[in-house]
């Protein structure tokens, strides 16, 4: 029985195919706009996490000031030194590596091009604590850090802008008053979850930059990376510790410095994105609620027209809930068909705009499958009434029904 109800939804569905199609149009963008928004979303929020986790493993920031970013506090704040690097890197049990920076904006020529860039004074370390690798040349050595020679390694935006096609290994730029030779490129890293270009940098040994750029001895910041499986948040407060030793702060006193945990970052900016993405779902919802009451219109108004018919079929025997039936079937079918070919929109459109928005294409089957059976709800849900209506009508006034 519920294959010839099959059989006879399809057809009254055939029969009046652009009505159909225009009653499920509503379940359609609804279903396609539900799994598109969870698909970019997901996406932006891995590609958030990788931009994070491309500053560092298990990265610990340490900045002068009592905050981090635009507007921080740096009054009566004095800048580190080397030797609190150091101490850091001997005292502090959990740390893997420690690169003290300090940084300088400057123009870099060569030959006829030039670019202003930022140049980063650090110690060999850097590499290591900021997940950068070498696409050709090498790294500064102990010994030219120590000494402060003028070499330089630079990222593929500094390449791009002076040299455009050529090998930059073994030349000269000239930035102020002396000139470095490039020993290493970097693989580029594209731009980090704030919109910086993290490839727009050159990196030199810090004596070498503090002598010839800063003029002074201060190191702007230190960047400290966490061994893998210890307890950042221990290693956090041991650094916060020593550091409040070695600047002498009273107990009774804040610090006047700040030591930030990128994967703060991380979560609040991935908590961001799956809050925005469950709102634009949320609304994109509605758009099946409507479609529901599109079906529920449409059915009414197959009920009126099949009136007739319905007496006949009651007439010969049939039962109420076999003319229910009839009904709800052809309601969740045309449900469950605009379901499907919003799922098939989706794909098509998720693709589409993940490429355009340069996010990895996620697709969540769990979101996906809730979704369809959320179409196939609505059709029970809103078929149910025109179906009910239809079940008891009055076989002999549905006879003489024009």
């Amino acid at each position: 029985m519920l294959w010839n109800t099959l059989v006879l939804a399809l057809r009254e569905i055939r029969r009046n195919l652009m009505r159909s199609f225009l009653t499920v149009l509503g379940i359609v963008i609804g279903v396609a706009a539900v799994i598109t928004m969870v698909t970019l979303g997901n996406g932006a929020t891995v590609m958030v996490s990788e931009q994070i986790s491309s500053l560092g493993s298990n990265l610990l920031m340490i900045h002068p000031g009592k905050r981090m970013g635009p507007g921080r506090d740096t009054s009566g704040a004095s800048n580190f030194r080397l030797a609190d690097a150091e101490a850091i890197a001997r005292d502090v049990a959990a740390v893997r590596a420690v690169a003290p920076t300090s940084s300088a904006g400057v123009t870099a020529v060569y030959a006829n091009e030039n670019w202003s860039t930022t140049v980063t004074g650090s110690s060999g370390d850097y590499f290591t604590v900021g997940n950068w690798t070498l696409a050709e040349g090498r790294a500064f050595n102990a010994a030219e850090q120590r000494a402060g020679t003028a070499v330089c390694v630079i990222g593929a935006t500094v390449r791009k802008q002076l040299y455009g096609g050529q090998d930059p290994i073994g030349t000269k730029l000239r930035m102020k008053n002396f000139s470095c030779e490039v020993i290493g490129l970097l693989q580029s890293k594209g731009q980090s979850a704030m919109g910086r270009d993290q490839d727009d940098t050159i990196v030199m040994p810090l004596r070498t930059v503090q002598r010839r750029l800063a003029g002074n001895q201060d190191v702007g910041s230190i960047m400290v990376s966490v061994r893998d499986g210890a307890d950042t948040a221990k290693a956090q407060s041991d650094i916060e510790r020593l550091m409040r030793e070695r600047r002498h702060i009273a107990a009774n006193e804040d610090d006047n410095f700040n030591v930030f945990d990128t994967r703060q970052i991380a979560e609040t900016l991935t908590g961001t994105t799956r809050v925005l993405t469950a709102l634009l779902s949320a609304v994109a919802a509605v758009s099946l609620l409507v479609g529901g009451i599109g079906i529920m219109n449409i059915m009414l108004v197959s009920v009126t027209e099949r009136t007739r018919e319905i007496g006949i079929r009651m007439a010969i025997g049939a039962l109420e809930r076999e003319v229910l039936l009839q009904f709800l079937v052809e309601a969740v079918v045309l449900s469950s068909l605009g379901g499907l070919a919003g799922i098939l929109l989706a794909v098509a459109a998720s693709l589409v705009l993940a490429g355009v928005m340069g996010v990895p294409f996620i697709l969540d089957p769990a979101i996906t499958l809730v979704a369809f059976l959320f179409s196939a709800a609505v059709g029970v849900v809103f078929g149910y009434f025109p179906a009910r209506r239809a079940a008891q009508l009055d076989p002999i006034e549905a006879l003489r029904h024009e």
